[in-house]
């Protein structure tokens, strides 16, 4: 076995080994890390909304003041946009997803304060609002026309009477695991009760990945909001006649009332790709800075090697006259860089699962899982296997008499 003359050998060359476990230490640490990270905004990226994403259009107002009731107005732009050809609904909103507004109450099943409460995204929908969602019914029912309560009654009141609500499987599983959520009585409004008459498989936050209090759980409210309070969500037929429909919408809204100016229309595809943005620019420039310093660290393995070889000449000359084939030269080099990475990554492991828990203390980033840490590890060993290789080869291919006068 090669393990004491390699042994003996790196202890007369400390520096320059501890030089190399040191690079592939730092390297395995970030790496992981690294990867870890590029993992959680890939999946984040690719998560399922649950709505009809590439057949919504979000449309926001800007009131300037002209006559009319913001109530009435709503109402009939609904029923201008509705007529429209390739409009399969509409409703108004208080929030959408990737928007710039995010709406979030406190849940409970007793009145006032009292109690346990869970913190919940508060949606509010008027009519069309389940099928312009596109959110589906694992359970219960819509709301009914007589339900539904005016966001101007609502907000003008200490304690609105909001009869029904609809909840998510989330807060149905937080709240009553392992029973069904229908019929029961939630407090939102103060000393109000509202009845849970259904249940969505989901309902996500405005905020998906991003915000601080996006535990999953959602209840949507029958509150019809106005243009001033909320904005309209278009459901189309075909995402292909969207753009055709954003032209008409922009034109019935005019015609309705032209005081008011149309603040933004864009299709919820479009928003997700700007609230993405810099997630997405986070999984290029991580996996740049993980190509980047495993190229670097390749390249110090192959200068080190392309040194020791060398400076070994007269030892590789006299193994070679003694009888030593060069597989044996090149596995004796191949075998010293499997000592110095199997170090270099030991180190680097403990370090990887150091920084993980301080980006969870400071970052609030999930911890680290331990796949990720043998999944380095071979990274690293596979790259240190592979830049040895070609010093290793010349190393073999030197012949005897030319190595021993070297």
């Amino acid at each position: 076995m090669d393990f004491l003359p390699i042994l003996s050998t790196l202890r007369r060359h400390k520096t320059a080994a501890g030089l190399i476990v040191v690079e592939i230490a730092i390297a395995t640490a970030i790496v992981c890390n690294a990867l870890h990270l590029i993992a959680n905004r890939v999946e984040l990226l690719d998560r399922d909304s649950g709505q009809p994403e590439p057949e919504l259009i979000d449309i926001e107002l800007r009131y300037t003041g002209g006559p009319g009731s913001a109530d009435d107005l709503t109402a009939q732009d609904l029923r201008a946009i509705r007529a429209l050809p390739g409009v399969r609904s509409a409703t108004v909103v208080n929030q959408v997803l990737y928007g710039d507004n995010s709406n979030n109450s406190d849940v409970g099943l007793d009145p006032g304060k009292t109690g346990v409460r869970e913190h919940a995204s508060h949606y509010e929908a008027g009519d069309q609002g389940l099928l312009t969602l596109g959110l589906k019914l694992v359970a219960g029912r819509d709301f009914l026309p007589e339900e539904f309560r005016a966001e101007t009654a609502v907000s003008s009141t200490a304690e609105p009477d909001v009869p029904a609500v609809i909840v998510n499987r989330a807060l149905a599983d937080r709240m009553w695991p392992g029973a069904s959520p229908l019929g029961r009585i939630i407090y939102v409004y103060g000393h109000m009760p509202s009845r849970i008459v259904g249940e969505v498989e989901r309902l996500t936050h405005p905020y998906p990945g991003h915000a601080r209090n996006d535990n999953g759980l959602a209840v949507l409210f029958p509150v019809r909001d106005t243009f001033r309070s909320g904005e309209y969500l278009v459901r189309v037929d075909d995402p292909a006649r969207r753009d055709e429909v954003m032209r008409a919408v922009a034109r019935v809204i005019d015609s309705v009332d032209s005081s008011r100016i149309v603040k933004q229309i864009k299709p919820l595809t479009e928003m997700r790709a700007d609230y993405f943005a810099q997630d997405r620019s986070m999984v290029w420039l991580m996996g740049g800075v993980c190509i980047a310093l495993l190229v670097v660290t390749a390249f110090g393995i192959v200068g080190l090697a392309s040194f020791w070889v060398q400076q070994r000449a007269r030892m590789i000359g006299t193994r070679r006259a003694l009888g030593a084939t060069r597989a044996q030269i090149r596995h004796y080099f191949q075998l010293e860089n499997f000592l110095l990475t199997s170090a270099g990554v030991g180190i680097g492991m403990a370090m990887a699962y150091g920084g993980s828990l301080l980006l969870m203390r400071q970052y609030e980033m999930p911890r680290l899982p331990w796949a990720w840490l043998p999944a380095g590890a071979l990274a690293l060993w596979g790259l240190g296997q592979l830049a040895v290789l070609a010093p290793a080869r010349r190393a073999a291919a030197l012949p005897p008499v030319q190595a021993m006068r070297n």
